[in-house]
């Protein structure tokens, strides 16, 4: 098993991690007009 030899700097895990972050779920219009998550059933209408 490796053994990390030296420590790394911030900056090293920062590069590194900068896949990890959210993204925001996709939202689209239902004919009603009210924002729905896409493949969903609209909690206002109903319709899909």
């Amino acid at each position: 098993m490796a053994v990390q030899q030296r420590r790394n700097s911030k900056t090293r895990k920062a590069k590194r991690r900068t896949h990890y972050k959210l993204t925001a779920p996709a939202m689209v219009k239902c004919a009603c007009g009210e924002y729905k998550l896409s493949h969903r059933t609209c909690p206002k209408c109903g319709a899909k």
